[in-house]
């Protein structure tokens, strides 16, 4: 479940004004906890999608942290908990770290001038099944702005069998599955990148790529360089002490399966 919680108590709070989790400022003392769990009134016209974008939050996350609303149609009024309380992955906080199970991406900039550090995160889409994105550490090795597609051998012979051939060259525009904006790992084959179909974002959908939606990649693709690290990692299960109190964080299981073949 993608819930984090009190070993004593769950947190959470009513607001009647909407955020964006975005960007945080790290806690002092090597702290592991950010933002705040939010819980809102649903507006009649509200999906989990249109929630998802508001509050830059992927729909399994959402569908997770709300069992009993139905994520096409919570109604009006319906208290809806927007999970936007995190425990960051317990790993090193350098350049970024995607966690496959949460499907999140964090990106630490590195603090100049005495600034505040800070950590930037995105919800993701990541490799569906038989295309499993890889556990790995890696690095970007080129930044691409309107890319061009090649769609590789494996993902033509898919589209071939379902009858809707692919071209061998995809151009940049709005059918360009990349979207405006591509990042380069030094794993053969494997891209951050933007989409056309931002709907998907925050589910298993893609050929082992890991996808935002488009405005987060491009704020991303601003903020990061060539030869930034990159990790990608998968922990299901995160914890963290807040005030004297065990804190946890539970994420379906993404498996260790991975695949080579190339990725769109």
């Amino acid at each position: 479940m993608r819930k984090i919680f009190s070993l004593a108590s769950i947190l959470c709070f009513t607001i009647a004004f909407e955020v964006h989790a975005e960007q945080y400022q790290l806690p002092p003392n090597g702290d592991s906890i950010i933002g705040q769990l939010v819980i809102i009134s649903a507006q009649d016209e509200d999906t989990f999608l249109k929630l998802g974008r508001r509050f830059d939050i992927g729909f399994q996350e959402l569908v997770i942290a709300n069992p009993k609303v139905d994520p096409w149609l919570p109604g009006e009024g319906t208290q809806v908990i927007i999970p936007t309380r995190y425990i960051l992955p317990n790993t090193k906080r350098e350049g970024m770290v995607l966690n496959l199970a949460e499907m999140r991406l964090y990106y630490y900039p590195k603090s100049s001038n005495g600034k505040p550090e800070v950590v930037h995160t995105y919800p993701i889409s990541i490799g569906r099944d038989g295309w499993t994105t890889p556990h790995s550490q890696t690095r970007i090795i080129t930044k691409a702005k309107n890319p061009i597609w090649y769609p590789p051998e494996s993902i033509r012979k898919e589209h071939e069998e379902k009858n809707d051939p692919l071209p061998n060259v995809v151009p940049p525009g709005p059918d360009n599955p990349l979207g405006k904006y591509a990042l380069k790992l030094a794993i053969p084959g494997y891209l951050i990148h933007g989409t056309n179909e931002p709907r998907g974002i925050g589910m298993k959908v893609t050929h082992g790529c890991i996808r935002l939606h488009p405005n987060d990649i491009s704020d991303l693709f601003n903020r990061v360089s060539i030869n930034t690290p990159v990790t990608i990692i998968n922990q299901p299960y995160k914890f963290a002490w807040h005030n004297n109190k065990l804190y946890g964080e539970m994420h379906p299981n993404e498996g260790d399966e991975s695949t080579t073949a190339s990725r769109n």
